[in-house]
């Protein structure tokens, strides 16, 4: 059997499940099923495929450090993680992965290609649809898989089939009553964005029906670099790529496509409705995660991830809290999430962008309180890591030790810090935080200053490649 090759889409935001998923920590980086991420769970179930090798996930470059510390906490190595320095869509995203991988492998090399966000709970079923899709790939095809419809669905787009494993079209979200005479005809499936094809066979079609995109990726490629387990996609050649869906740029327009029927007991997770149908029910229907009290409550979705959320009398409801926003909406109303993320972006406000606590290379930083000219926050430094050496313009800095054990550089000075100690920092002094221990290290920052922006951080050096 020809090795399978598989392709990992990691660079989506989930908008729609917003507060809990932020444009730097989206949808397939959360928790929302079990104690692993969307992410960790799709690199997971293609490790189980026969014949596989390791994953190429593709990633913005903002999260590209939290992506890589999720797969390396499973153990993975020999992976390979290709960052897009601008977001193009789904058909750059494939398009640059396919070039990245005729570079390193042969033209026959059967392609996998999943989302990251995907829910699949029959796994013996997955390796069975993919082992089918992998045989037609091998014979010149470009395969989608159709997921075989539960219910009139109106946030999934269908694809009609024909004889075989033909296609015959592809349709969009329909209304309600369209997509209940689909569910009645029996041969429309929902569109599950996950497709199967040869090097050859792509290259050949994307030449065909979308040039100017596939010589955009593959200079990409051609003028990319390798830094470690990263691969970073050249950013001129992607600028220039034009951007579009790989349904709109390639699956609407070849006459290559081919589809398998698959019973997965598949969602996307693409509202909070479509997580309350997947979770796992109390005997009143509530999904219920974190600290929550119920009285007469029924049907809803409650999930508390910083204080106490009690409910009273509700109904076929959503409440979602976290340390900066809370969201209350019917559950039959979670695809309109997305207009208030809407306007948090048309306001500039943070909320849409990033949580109190926000992730680096080296760690993460939490937000305790903050005002006009002063800020409080947490930092934690993982084992062995550092922070840039840096320069604030605007602000003054105290640090405050509460575990573990800090190396500071102050001006010329370098020395220890253990807990219950402390240092200050003036504005416009070169300085640098390490954990040189084997235990996280935590402390208190406090920040003075005219401005405290992220934005006022000179870098002078960084282990992570940051820019300044």
């Amino acid at each position: 059997m020809q090795k399978i090759q598989p392709v990992i889409l990691a660079g989506g935001t989930g908008s729609r499940l917003w507060p809990l998923s932020r444009e730097l920590y989206p949808k397939q980086l959360l928790q929302l099923i079990d104690e692993t991420s969307l992410l960790q769970t799709t690199v997971l179930r293609v490790g189980q495929l026969a014949e596989v090798l390791p994953p190429l996930l593709v990633v913005g470059e903002e999260h590209r450090f939290i992506t890589r510390r999720q797969v390396d906490g499973l153990g993975l190595e020999g992976y390979t993680i290709l960052l897009e320095p601008v977001g193009r869509n789904t058909a750059p995203a494939v398009c640059g992965a396919v070039e990245y991988i005729a570079v390193e492998q042969s033209e026959d090399t059967i392609l996998l290609v999943l989302p990251a966000d995907h829910l699949i709970l029959k796994k013996e079923a997955f390796q069975e649809v993919v082992a089918a899709a992998a045989e037609l790939a091998a014979e010149g095809k470009i395969v989608t898989f159709g997921i075989e419809p539960q219910h009139p669905e109106t946030g999934y787009g269908y694809i009609e089939q024909g004889e075989g494993s033909a296609v015959l079209s592809f349709r969009e979200k329909p209304d309600f009553e369209t997509a209940r005479n689909y569910l009645e005809k029996g041969n429309y499936f929902w569109n599950s964005g996950m497709f199967a094809f040869s090097v050859k066979t792509f290259r050949e079609e994307m030449e065909r029906l979308a040039p100017e995109m596939l010589s955009c990726m593959r200079e990409s490629v051609l003028l990319g670099k390798r830094d470690g387990s990263f691969f970073r996609l050249d950013e001129n050649a992607m600028l220039r790529c034009p951007s579009d869906s790989i349904d709109y740029a390639l699956m609407e327009k070849t006459d290559k496509a081919a589809m398998v029927a698959a019973d997965l007991d598949w969602s996307d997770i693409g509202s909070w409705h479509a997580l309350w149908e997947v979770s796992e029910k109390d005997d009143d229907g509530n999904v219920v995660q974190g600290d929550v009290l119920l009285e007469d409550t029924r049907n809803c979705l409650i999930r508390s991830e910083d204080t106490l959320v009690a409910t009273v009398g509700l109904s076929d409801m959503l409440v979602v809290e976290t340390a900066d926003a809370v969201l209350v909406a019917p559950l039959a109303r979670s695809q309109d999430v997305k207009k208030i993320v809407s306007k948090l972006k048309t306001g500039r406000r943070s909320e849409f962008r990033l949580h109190r606590t926000v992730h680096r290379p080296w760690g993460s930083y939490t937000v305790l309180e903050e005002h006009a000219r002063y800020q409080i926050k947490r930092i934690t430094v993982n084992p062995g890591a550092k922070l840039s050496l840096q320069m604030h313009h605007h602000r003054h800095e105290h640090w405050v030790l509460v575990s573990g054990t800090a190396r500071i550089t102050n001006g010329d000075e370098v020395f220890l810090l253990y807990e219950n100690q402390s240092t200050y920092i003036p504005a416009g002094v070169r300085h640098r935080l390490e954990n040189p221990g084997v235990l996280e290290l935590e402390l208190i920052e406090v920040q003075n200053g005219s401005y405290l922006g992220e934005d006022d951080i000179v870098r002078f050096e960084d282990d992570y490649g940051r820019k300044e």
